[in-house]
């Protein structure tokens, strides 16, 4: 068996790969190990829900989205734009003064009670409030020291209510609550929210590798696990192929199997999801915004408030993230318990509809932050979003690299 190019693996970056080749006239073949593409992006549909593996958003902002993708296809559903957060007093809300004006009076009255906090929290995102034209975001990003997310809010004097806030929605996005993700990279991130808000197809976020596969026809080959790569060779169970260039666009750890290539510390998380039969009328992430949370979960919604496609008619689907590590607490009661307080909900008739561990969901991004790894390792060339950033962002744009490597 024999194509000018094998690529290995159907994840994002794996399709956009082969996109481009495919588009400058290559004979491509997509191996993919599991019965679906998309990699770590899949939705289970079980008993009429929708339930992603982690909970996972798509942020239509990502300039690799807008400029590969059709968004509109994909019928979005969004999030509320903004955070809840359960404190001391209650449930304090915070909101994006212009995407959700309704929930400017709820975010004036914390910002009144915490002034001094919103000064600080203003000079450490002073390079998203203060655009200079011209000059994009990573310019400005480059002037600034490269440390993690934990020393430069201390640097700015964030404390109290608004850092907990910040902290624990970052901690259910980079997947680590102990500050340790590089501060540049939080600023992007916290640049993308500002921009767009984050939100589910209406068909599951598997809805966005199956667009990609859908333009490469029958050149996805599903159940071929790349069993050896050999130079410009691939075996699998089913016999070797032969081809002129070999891309590896697996996740980390299985690239450094294929490769030699040593794989990036990563992250994982358990989501598990529940069916309510009823649940509060809220489209907001909820996080844990007091001293000392309640419980192991990073966040929890209500997500067939913001995506009423993921439940059936007349019943909810509800989230809960934590996560994974030594020692730290993923049992589903422990979890529903949480997810109950921080939404403000008798959670005691919930039901399991599925619980998912993705123990490498993410690849770490430390200080200092290297958005960008070499996608060449000898013969081979590699994708992934380990190659760049850990996001949707970090893997199409890994794809393109690669290709254009290969172009």
């Amino acid at each position: 068996m024999r194509a000018d190019v094998v690529v290995v693996g159907a994840g994002l970056a794996g399709l956009r790969c082969a996109q481009v080749l495919q588009g400058a006239g290559r004979d491509v073949v997509v191996l993919e190990s599991a019965d679906e593409v998309g990699g770590r992006i899949r939705t289970d549909r079980v008993d009429g829900f929708l339930a992603d593996r982690g909970f996972q958003v798509l942020n239509p902002a990502y300039p690799a989205v807008r400029r590969w993708v059709d968004v509109d296809a994909l019928r979005l559903q969004p999030f509320g734009a903004g955070v809840a957060a359960r404190g001391d007093r209650g449930l304090d809300v915070l909101g994006h003064p212009l995407r959700s004006p309704g929930l400017l009076p709820a975010t004036l009255r914390v910002a009144g009670r915490h002034p001094a906090e919103v000064a600080a929290l203003a000079r450490w995102a002073a390079p998203l409030l203060r655009p200079r034209p011209g000059r994009t975001l990573s310019d400005v990003l480059d002037k600034r020291p490269d440390v993690t997310r934990r020393e430069a809010l201390d640097r700015a004097g964030v404390d109290g209510l608004l850092r907990r806030v910040v902290d624990r929605f970052l901690a259910g996005v980079v997947l680590e609550d102990d500050g340790s993700t590089s501060d540049r990279y939080a600023l992007l991130l916290a640049w993308m929210f500002a921009r767009d808000v984050p939100s589910l197809p209406a068909d599951g976020m598997t809805a966005l590798p199956r667009q990609l596969a859908a333009t490469l026809g029958d050149r996805v080959r599903l159940g071929r696990a790349a069993r050896r790569v050999t130079g410009t060779t691939v075996e699998t169970d089913d016999g070797t192929w032969a081809a002129d260039h070999v891309v590896v666009a697996t996740d980390a750890v299985a690239s450094a199997d294929l490769t030699g290539r040593p794989a990036p510390a990563t992250k994982g998380v358990v989501t598990v999801w529940w069916a309510a039969p009823d649940a509060p009328a809220s489209d907001l992430v909820h996080v844990d915004g007091r001293a000392t949370p309640s419980g192991p979960l990073v966040n929890a919604a209500v997500v067939s408030r913001a995506a009423p496609s993921y439940a059936p008619r007349g019943r909810h689907l509800v989230q809960g993230s934590a996560l994974m590590g030594p020692g730290r607490d993923t049992d589903e009661a422990s979890m529903r318990r949480h997810a109950g307080d921080l939404l403000g909900t008798d959670s005691s008739r919930w039901e399991v509809v599925v619980r998912h561990e993705v123990p490498h969901a993410l690849p770490v991004q430390p200080a200092p932050f290297t958005a960008r790894q070499p996608v060449r390792v000898g013969d081979l060339v590699v994708c992934g979003d380990h190659c760049d950033t850990g996001s949707i962002q970090g893997a199409l744009v890994s794809g393109q690299r690669a290709a254009e490597v290969l172009l």
